[in-house]
């Protein structure tokens, strides 16, 4: 077969012809690789490397293939040149602003992430070996290894991607890999011009951070907890020293005085491990005014509530719930995790005190992300909790069109929330208003 036959169209690709391109793509690499000089080629910037790779790839096609058109020639060099210098076939994907994961499930399989919707994609690796590849070289950029004995991998890239990389014999259907890019930091007025948000909401959640209220974001897996947690932190007053603490650093804070932490897994010898909870203990040793912690998963709850109702007002962190509700009890169960045994009743009484705000996101059936509810603690000293929604979204049957929409609605403020508010000097969106006192909030509740 000509080498001009086996150059597929993207359209062709979708017919099945990409693993053959693959091989293709290969021969070449290796042909290129035979007249570079990789010392010479190590000591130039990254664009120049580039383009030298490019020119020598141009003139081996020249002299060895057949005449090829502008479109094939172009794709051919891309090609080749992004298995040489990059990720091969997922480094398009990586420079699409558009997309938002990436899951590579084996050579055959790669989808993408877009405005919310799992897409899968007409490309494949030429063979398991060349995922490998790729996988064995997205690792070793963070100093770790892959391989039977170590299969499972979670890391973060210089440029900001999450990677989580799980191979055989752990995965059956093959090398998985899986890429979350870095998301865009976005402001409460950008989220309100998307939709996922009010004018009144943003006035109402502006007012809560800057009076310093305690704020859990609560969620399932790709709602936007960290974009809303970072366009929260984005109204805290640039005097005020914060720490932000992560798993893998996404928080993109703009004040001038903020100290980021970010946790570290063990090495390839399974030690140095440092976890969130051992950051947020060594943060209060920080004097921060604010702690931001971009999700509670284990026995740092506990720690964080605590920092929470011992003066570290205003603090933020996310957690992973489908409700308001079921937030709490996540955190009472998450704080039991901690090797201090505390009664179920005292860590009720410990959420009550540190936590004043639960913000509740969702991902809508066709990929939008919204604020569908906003709930004050308001069970200060009880033995049980008092959940006061103050907002709500009531989302109507999916249109025609597969859209999600419905209307927000709103409910008076605790008196308390209210008197702080006015406290600090924040005004009270004119939607909510103020309840009459909590008896009526517990009227409220109960209906």
């Amino acid at each position: 077969m000509s080498l001009r036959a086996r150059i597929h169209s993207p359209e062709e690709n979708r017919a099945g012809g990409g693993r053959e391109d693959g091989h293709l793509v290969a021969a070449f690499r290796a042909k290129l690789l035979e007249e570079i000089d990789l010392t010479e080629m190590s000591a130039l910037a990254a664009a120049e490397r580039r383009a030298r790779l490019e020119r020598v790839l141009g003139h081996i096609i020249s002299r060895e293939g057949p005449v090829l058109s502008t479109a094939e020639r172009a794709q051919l060099i891309r090609r080749v040149v992004d298995e040489a210098l990059g990720l091969g076939v997922l480094e398009p994907l990586l420079e699409d602003a558009s997309i938002t994961e990436i899951m590579v499930n084996g050579p055959d399989q790669i989808y993408v992430e877009r405005a919310g919707r799992v897409e899968l994609l007409p490309l494949r690796f030429a063979s398991h070996e060349q995922l490998m590849q790729t996988i064995e070289r997205i690792v070793s950029t963070v100093n770790r290894r892959v391989d039977e004995s170590n299969p499972m991998v979670d890391a973060r890239l210089p440029s900001g991607e999450r990677v989580n990389v799980i191979i055989p014999p752990l995965s059956l259907t093959g090398a998985t890999l899986t890429i979350r890019r870095f998301p865009r930091a976005y402001t409460l007025h950008e989220m309100t011009g998307l939709g996922a948000l009010d004018e009144q909401m943003l006035l109402l959640l502006s007012g809560l951070v800057q009076a310093k209220f305690n704020i859990i974001v609560s969620g399932a897996t790709g709602t936007g907890k960290t974009t809303l947690l970072n366009a929260l932190s984005g109204l805290i007053p640039d005097g005020e020293r914060v720490i932000t603490i992560e798993d893998s650093a996404e928080l993109q804070l703009q004040q001038s005085h903020v100290i980021r932490l970010e946790a570290r897994p063990p090495n390839i010898e399974g030690r140095g491990q440092v976890t969130i909870r051992d950051l947020v203990r060594n943060s209060l040793r920080m004097r921060p005014d604010r702690i931001v912690v971009g999700e509670v998963r284990g026995g740092e709850t506990l720690d964080m509530l605590q920092a929470m109702s011992t003066g570290h007002d205003g603090s933020l962190a996310t957690v992973h719930a489908n409700s308001a509700e079921d937030a709490l009890m996540r955190l009472q169960t998450l704080a039991s995790m901690s090797e201090v045994k505390v009664p179920f009743e005292a860590l009720r009484d410990q959420i009550n005190s540190a936590v004043d705000v639960l913000v509740q996101l969702t991902r809508h059936p066709d990929g939008t992300r919204r604020v569908t509810e906003i709930a004050i603690l308001a069970s200060h000293g009880r033995d049980s909790y008092l959940l006061a929604t103050v907002c709500r979204f009531d989302a109507r049957p999916v249109s025609a069109d597969g859209r999600v929409h419905g209307t927000f609605t709103y409910h008076p403020l605790p008196r308390r929330v209210a008197e702080r508010l006015h406290m600090a000097g924040q005004p009270i969106p004119q939607a909510f208003g103020v309840a009459a006192s909590d008896a009526q909030l517990a009227t409220r509740e109960a209906k």
